[in-house]
């Protein structure tokens, strides 16, 4: 329980279908930021209580830091754009809590998510499938969730309208029936992203110089960090025309950009591979694919490759490609599952 009207209208669902619930909130992150805020805490106990349920906090700040904090200022300093929530919900929330949720006897993890699990009676396989909101669907980032996971974990507001959630939370008098919800980075509410990664390490990132296409020094960046695929805004290249952000090199600490045609890639590569709707793809499947999470899915035929590897091909060039976002196919309403972004080509 985050202390939002989702989670709360969850374990409202829950029990009145007669489960015994527990409210759980976890504390990830200490350091003056909104996520895990002693309001948070309180609105989630809050809940709790006028559900007439039990609520604890538990402390995962030590895990959250490894695999999440650390892992998002890694993969920055490497060149690419991470998503931390994705890798929240791989090693924290569907992991380490869900192993927690078995530990203290409960069958089921219960979370606020905009998603729908279902069991495929002819294959035995859970599949994970899109939110009845098209606007607040999150499968995108729980494309990483595993057969054993999807069995012990419940989305009861799958089928529900984000307005309808509000209007359950009002009937039980929640006080958090209208609370607004936050699209930032949980531990980067300003969205600084740089300015976080500098203060985390103690180190500022080095400048470099700005390249166009034909190798020519187009003026300097500041720190690489700074910038991502496609970015026009603040890039500080010099030219008659718009130059986008086409490429970062951390071996040679250089940018170098492009016009904006130069951003259309139609192929990508993916990496870390998991599948739901299969075991396997045996042969080239015609997927629709997101490359981002606001993204709209676009045609596509992706191939496996390797155990955990996958080549995916668009009918049209795709804008800006970026080295560190998922890719989730997408068979209708159902996941047929994702992996990280590499490369394009």
């Amino acid at each position: 329980m985050s202390g939002g009207v989702d989670s709360s209208v969850a374990a409202a669902l829950m029990l009145r279908q007669g489960y015994e619930c527990i409210g759980v909130t976890l504390k990830l992150f200490s350091g003056g930021s909104r996520c895990c805020s002693l309001e948070d805490v309180n609105d989630a106990r809050a809940a709790a209580e006028r559900l007439g349920m039990p609520h604890y906090v538990f402390n995962f700040t030590g895990l959250f830091k490894t695999e999440v904090i650390d892992r998002f200022v890694k993969t920055y300093q490497e060149g690419a754009t991470p998503n931390p929530c994705i890798d929240c919900n791989r090693s924290v929330k569907f992991n380490a809590l869900l192993l927690r949720t078995r530990q203290i006897d409960f069958d089921y993890l219960v979370t606020g998510h905009y998603a729908q699990i279902e069991k495929d009676e002819a294959s035995g396989r859970y599949l994970l499938k899109k939110s009845a909101d098209q606007k607040k669907d999150q499968s995108y980032v729980l494309y990483c969730l595993t057969q054993e996971q999807l069995a012990r974990t419940c989305f009861p507001l799958g089928p529900f309208t984000k307005s309808r959630v509000r209007e359950i939370a009002a009937g039980l008098e929640l006080g958090n029936a209208r609370k607004q919800e936050s699209q930032d980075i949980c531990f980067v509410p300003d969205r600084d992203y740089a300015a976080f990664i500098e203060r985390y390490t103690g180190r500022n990132a080095a400048e470099g110089d700005i390249l166009d296409l034909d190798g020519n020094i187009r003026g300097r960046h500041r720190g690489l960090i700074r910038y991502t695929i496609g970015q026009r805004r603040g890039v500080g290249a010099v030219c008659s025309r718009p130059l986008y952000v086409k490429a970062k090199s951390v071996t040679g600490n250089t940018l170098t950009v492009g016009p904006e045609e130069s951003l259309y890639s139609k192929t990508l590569f993916v990496v870390d591979l998991n599948l739901i709707a299969c075991a396997s793809l045996e042969k080239p499947l015609r997927v629709k694919v997101k490359t981002r999470y606001l993204q709209h899915e676009q045609w596509a035929v992706a191939e496996q490759t390797g155990p955990d590897t996958l080549r995916v091909d668009f009918d049209e060039a795709q804008r800006a490609i970026t080295p560190g976002q998922a890719a989730v196919l997408y068979d209708g309403d159902i996941v047929v599952g994702g992996g990280t972004i590499t490369a394009p080509v």
